[in-house]
C-alpha cells in the first residue's frame, strides 16, 4: 500500500518524504545506537533483528532493554512498554477521523507505521481531517492527506529500521560510549516542543518530567511508568477545567 503507484503519484507522496528527511539523520543516530544496544545487551542475532523490525517503537525498546538485561519478570517488561507508548493511543483517536475511510487492515498498517515524527509531521501539514464543503473532492483529499501519511511513515520506518539493522551488524565495532543515542533525544525533544502548544499538552510534559526526575531511583525504570500515570491523570481532571477552555489552553 505505501509503494502503491496510486500514492506515489501524488506530490504530497514526495513532499512528505522530503519533510522527513530532514529528520532522518537524528532517526538514523538513534536507530543505530539501539541496534548496538539490543545486540550487547545479550540478545541473539535473530531476537536483535526481529525486535528492530516487528516493535518499532524506540523509546519502548530502550525502555525494555535493561530489564530485559536485568532479568526483570515478563509483566514488568510489558507494563513498561505499555505505558511508555500509550501515547499512540492519543496518536490513533485524533487521526482516527483521517483514516476512517480506509479498510481496517490498512488503518492497522497505518497504526503499525505512524511514529512521533511522522504524526508530528502530518497534524501540522493537515490540521483537520478533509471536508467537503469546498475546495477539492473529499476523495482527493482523502488521497492527498493518505499519500503525505504514506510518504513520511515509510521514509521514517526505512530509517529507523535500516539504521537499527547496520546497528546489530556493527555492534562488535560501535563503541556505545559514542553517545549516538543521544542525536535521537533531541530528535524527541524537538518534537515534544513543537507538539506541547497547549496549557495543558506543556503542564502534562513539565509534570512527567518532574516525576520522572523525583522518582529515579525506583528500580527497574519505574519512574517512567510513573511519570507516565501522573501526567495521564492529572490532564484527565485538568482537562475539564474551564481555565483550559480559555484561549491558548484548548487541548
Amino acid at each position: 500500500m505505501f509503494l502503491s503507484p496510486r500514492l506515489r503519484q501524488q506530490p504530497e507522496y514526495a513532499l512528505a518524504a522530503r519533510d522527513m528527511l530532514a529528520q532522518a539523520t537524528g532517526l538514523a543516530a538513534w536507530g543505530l545506537m539501539t541496534g548496538v544496544a539490543m545486540f550487547k545487551s545479550g540478545m541473539s542475532l535473530f531476537e536483535a533483528v526481529l525486535m528492530a523490525v516487528l516493535v518499532y517503537a524506540g523509546s519502548s525498546q530502550l525502555a525494555a532493554i535493561p530489564l530485559i538485561v536485568a532479568g526483570a519478570p515478563t509483566w514488568v517488561i510489558l507494563a513498561t512498554a505499555l505505558c511508555v507508548n500509550l501515547r499512540f493511543v492519543v496518536f490513533s483517536l485524533h487521526l482516527r477521523d483521517y483514516l476512517m475511510h480506509l479498510p481496517r487492515w490498512q488503518r492497522m498498517l497505518h497504526g503499525y507505521l505512524t511514529a512521533d515524527i511522522s504524526y508530528a509531521l502530518f497534524t501540522k501539514k493537515y490540521p483537520h481531517p478533509a471536508r467537503s464543503e469546498n475546495g477539492p473532492s473529499l476523495e482527493a483529499q482523502h488521497l492527498a492527506q493518505e499519500a503525505y501519511l504514506a510518504g513520511s511513515c515509510l521514509m521514517a520506518w526505512l530509517s529507523w529500521v535500516g539504521s537499527s539493522l547496520v546497528g546489530i551488524a556493527l555492534a562488535n565495532i560501535i563503541p556505545t560510549h559514542w553517545g549516538l543515542g543521544f542525536a535521537g533525544i533531541l530528535c524527541l525533544l524537538a518534537i515534544m516542543s513543537s507538539l506541547a502548544s497547549t496549557r495543558l499538552r506543556l503542564i502534562a510534559a513539565l509534570v512527567a518530567a518532574a516525576v520522572a526526575v523525583a522518582a529515579y531511583a525506583l528500580p527497574l525504570k519505574l519512574n517512567i511508568v510513573l511519570a507516565i500515570a501522573a501526567a495521564v491523570l492529572l490532564s484527565m481532571v485538568m482537562e475539564k477545567s474551564s481555565w483550559l477552555r480559555r484561549p491558548g489552553g484548548s487541548t
